[in-house]
């Protein structure tokens, strides 16, 4: 995959709910929980995501508050697996989780 202009990665990032630039090679989307098991749940399923795309964020665990980092090294910047790695991860917090729903 190839780099995306940085024009086209704003645009893309406007259109994901809780994510923005960092600068021309990184992407961040941050989640908030009611529980910090609910926030470690969640990262398992962004990493059931991240593996069955080949495609992993960097993960921060803050208590209750989850921040996912997103750029893909080959290209050396933002491409479009990033920008559906991202709504893979929204999709995934909007989910009702396992045994909830």
């Amino acid at each position: 995959m190839e780099k995306m202009p940085v024009d086209a990665a704003d645009e893309a990032i406007a259109s994901l709910p809780g994510w923005s630039r960092q600068d021309e090679k990184w992407m961040q989307g941050g989640y908030r929980f009611p529980t910090f098991m609910e926030a470690i749940a969640f990262v398992g399923r962004v990493a059931a995501i991240a593996e069955e795309m080949n495609h992993h964020p960097f993960i921060g665990i803050d208590y209750k508050k989850v921040t996912l980092r997103l750029t893909t090294w080959h290209a050396g910047g933002l491409t479009e697996l990033d920008m559906q790695s991202a709504r893979r991860y929204n999709e995934a917090f909007k989910a009702p989780a396992p045994g909830n729903g």
